[in-house]
């Protein structure tokens, strides 16, 4: 899908901010621009959309990813017959400056609807033994789905599975208007940074969480105000010791979960968990389930499949957008898989 006629300096903004990877940023055509109307104007508007933003200056990328992305700012500069542009160089200097690399960095991700999902996250892919501190391909794509099928999440109790740091959960609370939103995670460190960052975008999880977390009485909330702030909960779920009572607690309506099949030997708890789920609800309605991975072993994911097939989990593909239109570098190698349990 051809990416829409955004600014030039606009299409930097979006995908700097989120610290996307460099080689994904309009490079070629920053140079051709520069090359048919040399104006500094453009270098200055960009410098003042990334480096120089309110969120940057905030909830910075890693200082690594500023100094590579303004030297080749420069490199753009300086091999066209465009002006020098000050505060290009001063950039540059004041990042050089900063202290040791920080094992943490933010990541800012702006919405289509207009809103911002900031995160702390880790800067190596693997940290303290889990791959769960940093945001991954399929919770893009999987946000991006839940943005443009807001109905099924509306006034709905959601559980996700594996969140992570949040991403996903986090932008569905802010553009979906869930009634109450379940974040789950079984590593300590993970669920650490999921409660910060969901602090960090003003949103206060619920103290003392037991598993006894019903949903509050439905036709209470004063109207035209329903949902607009949703309840949040953070727990710690086990997929392979979790019980059907404790399942039966959360009261799920909607089950997500983004990156979870990546493993053969999570798999089998995975699937263990959502033959629980199917019996989890008081009305004895199974929730609606959906699951986005990112295909990087076809084994693996096949593996799922039969899996699925073996216990009689019904699944269907989930037809997706083949980019994520406010990253733009995610590729299709994402899918959706709805499960019928």
């Amino acid at each position: 899908m051809a990416e829409p006629r955004l600014g030039l300096a606009l299409r930097f903004q979006c995908r700097f901010l989120a610290a996307r990877p460099l080689r994904s940023l309009p490079w070629t055509e920053l140079e051709q621009s520069l090359r048919t109307a040399p104006d500094p104007a453009l270098l200055a508007d960009i410098l003042d959309k990334t480096i120089l933003h309110p969120l940057c200056v905030k909830y910075p990328p890693s200082a690594k990813y500023r100094r590579c992305f303004l030297t080749e700012l420069i490199k753009k500069l300086e091999s066209t017959a465009v002006e020098p542009l000050d505060e290009l160089y001063k950039a540059l200097a004041d990042v050089l400056k900063e202290e040791e690399e920080s094992a943490h960095c933010y990541k800012n991700y702006l919405l289509p609807t207009g809103d911002c999902v900031s995160l702390s996250e880790s800067t190596a892919l693997i940290s303290r033994g889990t791959t769960g501190l940093v945001t991954w391909k399929a919770a893009l794509l999987l946000a991006q789905w839940a943005m443009q099928n807001p109905s099924l999440f509306r006034d709905r109790t959601i559980l996700e599975l594996g969140s992570g740091i949040g991403f996903t959960g986090i932008a569905i609370c802010k553009t979906c208007q869930p009634r109450t939103f379940i974040f789950s995670d079984c590593h300590p460190h993970v669920l650490r940074q999921l409660e910060e960052n969901i602090r960090l975008n003003g949103f206060i999880p619920e103290p003392d969480v037991s598993w006894s977390i019903q949903t509050e009485s439905q036709g209470q909330e004063v109207e035209g105000e329903k949902c607009q702030n949703p309840k949040v909960i953070v727990a710690e779920l086990d997929w392979g010791s979790v019980t059907e009572k404790q399942l039966l607690d959360l009261s799920a309506d909607v089950v997500i979960a983004a990156d979870v099949v990546y493993d053969p030997e999570i798999i089998l708890a995975l699937i263990g968990m959502l033959q629980k789920l199917s019996t989890s609800r008081a009305d004895r309605k199974a929730p609606e389930v959906f699951i986005a991975s990112t295909i990087r072993n076809p084994d693996t994911y096949q593996l799922f499949q039969a899996e699925l097939d073996k216990v009689g989990i019904r699944w269907q593909m989930i037809p997706a957008h083949s980019s994520c239109n406010f990253l733009y570098d995610v590729q299709p190698d994402v899918t959706i898989l709805q499960l019928f349990i």
